[in-house]
């Protein structure tokens, strides 16, 4: 076994274990922030700062081996910073944030976590795995990139519903009852998890999969707890509306 995927045992099994923490400790920001996480700093500057490793650390990656890229390698490429070009440097800007202050434990964790991640797509897609000419035009990967762009389109839709909702009904937290919100708690992460899993597939790859696994193990448990948050601050919840997968959870 390389270097490589031994690394890449340990990180699924780190992936488990924050999995289960997870369940019993909601990371403290946005509607779930709590004292006693230490100083707080603005939750753009920390959006900003735990994100942007996924556009500058990859376009640093892509650079160091330029030379050696596919026309694949370039999609591949496209498609990652498209997805965090939004999320780095425009969704902080857009999103009304309720509580404008996040501690700054979480933004250097999940700095810290995107300097892992991104080494690991990295590494794994651009040095571990071989592609053939025909991979673009393969049932894979149109499959794989249909469900990341169907996947995006519904996070980035359940997110700007939110901002609507706000705009129209003053700051704070508000019911939500259109798109997928009339039928989960947590449209936008259900988005983000369709995105990854079209991640893994597109590029077929171990790398992948273990992202897909990761951005399970985060926003599973946070999809729960957003949806026993909802259920006690709105008296009139929708008792059949599920957390994260419509009609099953």
């Amino acid at each position: 076994m390389s270097s490589f995927n031994l690394f890449l045992s340990f990180w699924i099994l780190v992936a488990i274990i924050t999995f289960i923490y997870l369940f019993f400790v909601n990371a403290p920001y946005g509607r779930h922030i709590q004292s006693g996480w230490g100083k707080n700093i603005s939750a753009r500057a920390g959006w900003v700062v735990m994100e942007s490793p996924c556009v500058i650390l990859m376009l640093i990656f892509a650079f160091l081996v330029f030379d050696q890229l596919l026309l694949i390698h370039l999609v591949f490429l496209i498609i990652w910073l498209a997805h965090y070009i939004h999320r780095s440097f425009i969704y902080p800007f857009v999103i009304d944030m309720t509580h404008p202050k996040m501690p700054i434990s979480i933004a250097i964790s999940a700095f810290c976590f995107n300097l892992v991640n991104v080494s690991v797509q990295a590494i794994g897609i651009f040095y571990f795995t071989s592609y053939s000419s025909d991979w673009l035009a393969s049932n894979t990967f149109l499959l794989g990139l249909s469900l990341f762009i169907v996947g995006m389109f519904i996070n980035i839709r359940s997110d700007y519903l939110i901002v609507a909702l706000r705009k129209q009904k003053g700051p704070g937290y508000h019911l939500p009852n259109r798109f997928l919100h009339k039928y989960i708690s947590a449209p936008n992460y259900f988005g983000e998890i369709l995105e990854w899993t079209g991640w893994a597939v597109l590029t077929w790859s171990v790398s992948g999969a273990v992202f897909l696994a990761w951005t399970i193990a985060n926003l599973f448990p946070r999809a729960l707890a957003h949806h026993k948050w909802y259920q006690e601050k709105f008296e009139d919840y929708p008792k059949k509306r599920k957390a994260i997968i419509p009609g099953i959870l």
